[in-house]
């Protein structure tokens, strides 16, 4: 681990960067390619079951919020630790992060029995939808357990500069629900055909068998990092430390959900369809951010290990490169989405309405992939750096603060196209704010 622990400090930035990026990109294209086939076929199901997965993603992705953003807290602290030398503090992050991911399950579980049916109920009229989605929802919160150990132990071995491990445990998951998708859904090889429920069995069946693997090998396979509770006792310094960067992570991730739960509401006035293709895209698009995540997920140890040992000048040069990366990855996924709206669309068996919504939704969203790029990494070197505010800020503007109250009045004057085009204009105002306050930061840091 001395070689990949001295490499963050030495080894030169943009194939350090490339080396650290690619597996995480690898396991987030293959988790994107999971999230697009699993839409895939519950639209062969019925558009109602299409609608009922998409009114269950804000509570979904809040699973992914509160499990990624406490690893991105887990994963910082334990970095920083680790350029600092601090072995105590490495172990004791370890075995705090190990008590908390079981007390965020059970709070999931209440979550499941108590706020599922109130909370969906605000978004259709339907009982069919309604029942379906609460189905799919329940399942994925009361076992939302695989996810909570498999994030855990993935960002702490990213801790390490190890991104391999992670990102073979994400691969076997995510393909494994591939696979299992379609025998649950439609029932195959002589079991009951499930429907929306079988999605959501395929889902926390993957999240679970990863989970067992990845702790397996982190408990065994992990030497900078080990778990010991001889003498443990609660440390309220630690957990500040972690929850400084992972609350405001979890709120960043769990944007998406507050984003989808408000925009349904508006959309809800035009039609359901709208409202599926909405949802469509929230999957797409993963398939564009996703793989720039990547590049911030290797981007993040490098920037925590250099912050921890002083050197400012790697800093800047990780952030430089990893601007030039996300950007090229960004710039992709634009020209894809404004050439092949039709195409991308019609994966997902869009019928004619559906194709009057999402061309033109697809197109004037894609405008502002690129400019998402310094919106995006800022926020993740912000996390790295442990100033989980100054991230927050960021991505409030780009998912909440903007879109929202922009597409209620625009969406009343200028339709379908006020609601999309709210997304551009988010980008390049929280573009503009990340630049002012990472150059404020960089002036006042003392290194």
């Amino acid at each position: 681990m001395d070689k990949n622990t001295n490499a963050m400090g030495t080894k030169k930035v943009m194939p350090l960067l490339i080396s650290m990026s690619v597996p995480p990109m690898i396991s987030m294209l293959i988790q994107a390619l999971y999230n697009i086939v699993d839409s895939m076929y519950v639209a062969r199901v019925s558009e109602d079951a299409l609608t009922a997965v998409s009114l269950a993603y804000p509570l979904q992705n809040m699973i992914l919020a509160v499990s990624c953003g406490f690893g991105i807290g887990l994963s910082a602290c334990a970095a920083r630790a680790l350029g600092a030398k601090d072995d105590k503090e490495v172990t004791a992050t370890a075995n705090h992060g190990l008590i908390f991911c079981a007390v965020h399950w059970l709070l999931f579980v209440l979550a499941g029995i108590f706020l599922t049916r109130p909370f969906l109920s605000a978004f259709t009229d339907s009982p069919e939808i309604l029942d379906m989605s609460c189905q799919y929802t329940q399942i994925v919160l009361f076992f939302s357990v695989g996810s909570m150990y498999h994030l855990y132990s993935e960002k702490l071995f990213q801790a390490t500069g190890n991104m391999i491990m992670p990102m073979f445990f994400q691969g076997i998951g995510a393909i494994f629900n591939i696979i299992l998708d379609p025998v649950l859904i439609f029932g195959w090889f002589g079991l009951p055909a499930m429907g929306v429920q079988g999605a959501a069995i395929a889902t926390v069946a993957a999240q679970i068998l990863a989970a067992v693997l990845s702790m397996g090998f982190f408990l065994k396979k992990c030497p900078s990092i080990k778990i010991n509770f001889k003498g443990f006792r609660l440390d309220g310094a630690i957990l500040k430390k972690i929850y400084t960067v992972g609350i405001p992570s979890a709120i960043m991730m769990a944007m998406p959900s507050i984003l989808v739960a408000a925009l349904n509401s508006v959309l809800v006035a035009f039609s359901a369809t709208a409202i599926a293709v909405f949802g469509l895209y929230i999957k797409i698009q993963s398939f564009v951010y996703m793989p720039a995540n990547g590049v911030v997920q290797g981007m993040r140890p490098i920037m925590s290990y250099n912050y921890g040992a002083g050197n400012k000048k790697r800093m800047k040069e990780t952030l430089k490169a990893s601007m030039e990366a996300t950007g090229v990855i960004m710039l992709a996924g634009m020209l894809l989405f404004l050439m092949f709206p039709g195409f991308i669309m019609k994966l997902f068996d869009a019928n004619e309405e559906m194709l009057k919504i999402g061309v033109p939704m697809l197109r004037v969203i894609a405008v502002g992939f690129l400019i998402s790029t310094v919106g995006c990494v800022l926020s993740g070197a912000f996390e790295a750096l442990g100033k989980g505010i100054q991230s927050l800020v960021i991505s409030v503007l780009r998912q909440l603060v903007i879109i929202i109250p922009l597409a209620a009045l625009l969406s009343k004057s200028m339709g379908l196209f006020g609601v999309w085009i709210t997304f551009p204009i988010a980008e390049l105002l929280a573009a503009f704010v990340g630049c002012v306050l990472y150059r404020h930061f960089m002036k006042h840091l003392k290194l």
